[in-house]
């Protein structure tokens, strides 16, 4: 796909966030832009890859935290992999070296905190459509110092397990809700620990926590 931007019209986006108010207010933000228009809004990670198969935008705007189901790193990889055409930008208050390092490693041309000005948005998501990076100097500096730290990523279903645990449920709880066996939990479990460099529930949940894996 050629995106309009490269022919000379506006770029295209599909706006991707769980919450309508800030969605609303992407949305009013980009339509002060000429260079900009929103093709589309997803609230959920299902939601805006079908969206992203129907309109077709040139860049998907996506929140990190997605509530339930795929977050938006899950959907940066499942669109690049879909549709390697449309670059997909993770707009987010999460500003986590482990998260910066998830979303590049899944594809996203970029990483923006959400407390960017309304330029530094479209510079970013205008950047993207023409294929190149949009990462800070700071958040380049955290996702280096992630990576050098030697950090292992978990896998989404260690993510899921984790996310589980720390809610306090127990591994027969966790068996049902992802509908497994008790002992692929536990296996999971073994992975996350070691990934962790722990021997605990609680140990997991607090490193996640520090590691940001974790609201």
């Amino acid at each position: 796909m050629t995106g309009p931007d490269r022919a000379g019209g506006p770029i295209r986006v599909l706006i991707v966030d769980d919450h309508p108010v800030v969605r609303s207010g992407m949305r009013t933000l980009l339509a002060a832009s000429p260079a900009v228009v929103v093709v589309g809004e997803a609230g959920d990670g299902e939601e805006a890859l079908t969206l992203v198969g129907s309109s077709l935008p040139d860049v998907v705007l996506s929140d990190l935290r997605l509530g339930a189901g795929l977050d938006g790193v899950a959907v940066a990889r499942a669109v690049r992999a879909r549709h390697p055409d449309v670059a997909v930008l993770i707009l987010t208050t999460f500003d986590h070296g482990t998260d910066i390092v998830r979303a590049v490693e899944a594809g996203a041309a970029g990483y923006l905190l959400k407390d960017a000005a309304a330029a530094e948005i479209v510079a970013a998501i205008r950047a993207a459509a023409a294929g190149e990076t949009v990462l800070s100097a700071d958040l380049t500096r955290r996702a280096v110092e992630t990576m050098r730290d030697g950090h292992r990523q978990l896998s989404e279903r260690e993510h899921e397990v984790l996310v589980l645990v720390a809610d306090g449920l127990s591994n027969n709880d966790i068996a049902k809700g992802l509908f497994v066996s008790r002992a692929t939990v536990k296996t999971h479990l073994s992975h996350l620990f070691e990934k962790l460099g722990v021997d605990s529930r609680t140990a997991a949940v607090a490193v996640a926590r520090k590691r940001g894996l974790l609201d």
